[in-house]
């Protein structure tokens, strides 16, 4: 896959990630080795997903080196504490069995407990000592970023987020896209169930011989977002790695984004509230 974005700090990474939640053990590791073997060069992890063990086997067990491939994590609610969250960051990297992380993101905000700040110090830091490369947020909203800046100087290279046609973060990313920052986007395909389903998405399907599915990381990658795509079936894999051969018109991607509701999150995880330790 040549379809790149480059991060405001040169880190140069692909336009579709692949997503390991829920993807553990053996199992999990040879779902992880079919996406690099057919493509995927960046793989979403976090403290978490208590897999990133997984990960790093994964890593190892594929023919594909590792300075190709762009490793991610994310340090938990409980560990914000900063010397807590360095503590954790090394404990992510034993855990893998890596040197270093190529990205590293605070998971949530955690708005309510307010150590974010201290967290992120704590993610300059480790970038410092070599242990992340590039270092960014999950579910920040444009406030937390604010305050990051006002109080460190540093904003993040990446935002990772709930975005999919049901809920296409529209303000988000124009904050985002005016401070550097590249939007990621979790759950991407919203709740499959219904958005595979949309007569719109299904009618783009049809005219570009493609699947749904197709149709939705296609719409994000064209808005300038870095969808994280996750199957652990090789023949799905591949699908969502195969949407750069046609382009949605203008038009199309206008009425994508007309698909969006006022309660369009998936389970009311609004970072302004939600807490995740």
């Amino acid at each position: 896959m040549s379809e790149t974005y480059q991060l405001r700090d040169g880190l140069v990474v692909p336009k579709v990630a692949f997503g390991t939640w829920l993807v553990n053990g053996a199992q999990g590791v040879n779902s992880i080795v079919s996406a690099l073997n057919v493509g995927y060069r960046l793989i979403d992890s976090a403290f978490n997903y208590e897999n990133e063990g997984a990960v790093g086997a994964a890593i190892r067990k594929s023919p594909v080196p590792r300075e190709d491939i762009i490793v991610s994590s994310k340090l938990p609610g409980r560990h914000h504490h900063y010397q807590e969250a360095i503590d954790t960051i090394q404990e992510s990297l034993y855990r893998a069995g890596l040197n270093y992380y190529d990205l590293y993101l605070i998971h949530w905000p955690n708005p309510k407990e307010d150590n974010y700040v201290e967290a992120w110090q704590a993610l300059i830091d480790a970038q410092r000592f070599g242990l992340i490369h590039s270092i960014g947020v999950s579910n920040f909203l444009p406030e937390h970023l604010d305050r990051l800046e006002k109080e460190t100087g540093v904003m993040p290279v990446l935002n990772q987020i709930e975005l999919h046609p049901y809920f296409n973060q529209e303000k988000q990313r124009e904050y985002d896209q005016a401070h550097g920052i590249l939007d990621q986007a979790w759950s991407p395909l919203g709740r499959a169930s219904n958005e595979l389903k949309d007569p719109f998405i299904l009618k783009l399907a049809e005219k570009y011989h493609k699947n749904a599915g197709q149709i939705i990381l296609r719409w994000e990658t064209q808005l300038g977002v870095l969808p994280i795509a996750k199957s652990s079936h090789s023949d799905h894999q591949r699908e969502n790695l195969n949407i750069f051969d046609f382009e949605l018109t203008a038009d199309e991607l206008v009425g994508m984004s007309k698909l969006t509701k006022a309660d369009g999150r998936l389970k009311n995880q609004d970072p302004a509230v939600y807490e995740e330790f």
